[in-house]
């Protein structure tokens, strides 16, 4: 890995900082936890990402792309290859008539405070969400009612050929918690959303009051990823997690929450084979008892080989 690393900060001779090498990713991740990351990159061009993409697909080199970490579990054991981070440094946005073009790295809740500062609403509902403009779109990111597909206009983004295309909104192949680009290899670069013109006291007010629903509903004073689990057809996971008797379930230092049965949080100390311990066993109990199989809603990233088996089990893989 010592040679990747040299190799790359000669592609990069002016990365800096943004090249670093044995990072603990639970720095990176809102989850605190996860281990090293062999070797980690901060892009801050589209240029840096075709270069970084094209040396590591002529030599077979593993990348794994993050955003804030918001929605991602590291296994303990870190991450093999480069870990590329795509935020702050591409997190740019502009904004034309009602409008508004964002680089995949912008924070989806600074992106929603800037257009309530220009009295445009329809992205309220994002407000409180943590991750990335680009891993909203691939996941098609929503929350009280709201999903991002109802206002994509386009995404741009690099192939797996790394050529940069274009895609409109109905090509998004939007679903729940799912997109064109769910599973692939393609890298969100830019997304155009379109906002109507509303009431800016009306629409910080609405800010406002998801957030305190929020506050009030979810363990956000615990580090977690988020919602442990999509919604299944027909049901709600947190409330078939509560009716099984889980709340407050514990192993080691990970427990589903006492505040909100969905969240699955670190308590302090706890390790990614801790959190992947609860998560088995809430599927499994939970499908045990009610017939309803939970599908993770978050990733499970790194290296995880001494625990495939466990992956597999839970049907996380």
């Amino acid at each position: 890995m010592t040679d990747i690393y040299k190799n790359i900060e000669t592609l990069f001779p002016s990365a800096g900082s943004r090249l670093l090498k044995d990072v603990i990713m639970s720095e990176y991740t809102t989850f605190r936890l996860g281990g090293p990351a062999d070797c980690l990159f901060l892009p801050e061009s589209i240029e840096e990402l075709q270069i970084l993409y094209s040396y590591a697909a002529e030599r077979h080199l593993p990348i794994t792309l993050l955003g804030r970490g918001s929605n991602v579990i590291v296994s303990d054991l870190g991450i093999r290859g480069v870990t590329v981070i795509i935020s702050d440094n591409l997190s740019g946005t502009e904004f034309a008539e009602d409008t508004i073009i964002a680089q995949s790295g912008a924070s989806l809740a600074s992106v929603a405070g800037q257009a309530a500062q220009r009295s445009w609403s329809g992205l309220e509902f994002a407000s409180g969400i943590p991750g990335t403009v680009g891993g909203g779109v691939m996941m098609n990111a929503g929350a009280y009612d709201g999903c991002l597909a109802d206002s994509v206009i386009w995404t741009e983004y690099l192939d797996e050929h790394r050529y940069l295309r274009r895609i409109d909104n109905a090509d998004h192949e939007f679903g729940y918690r799912r997109s064109f680009f769910t599973g692939s290899r393609k890298i969100i670069v830019r997304t155009a959303f379109r906002l109507k013109e509303g009431s800016k006291q009306e629409i910080f007010s609405k800010m406002a009051d998801l957030a305190s629903r929020r506050r009030s509903s979810q363990p956000l004073e615990r580090p977690s990823a988020g919602s442990a689990f999509k919604r299944p057809a027909g049901f709600y996971a947190g409330k078939l997690i509560s009716d099984c008797g889980l709340k407050g379930f514990q192993i080691g230092g990970a427990a589903v929450s006492d505040k909100h049965a969905g969240f699955i949080v670190n308590l302090g100390n706890a390790t990614a084979s801790d959190v992947l311990a609860v998560f088995c066993h809430v599927q499994q109990t939970v499908k045990k008892m009610t017939g309803v199989l939970l599908e993770p809603e978050v990733r499970f990233a790194g290296d995880w080989q001494s625990a495939i088996d466990e992956l597999n089990s839970c049907h996380i893989i």
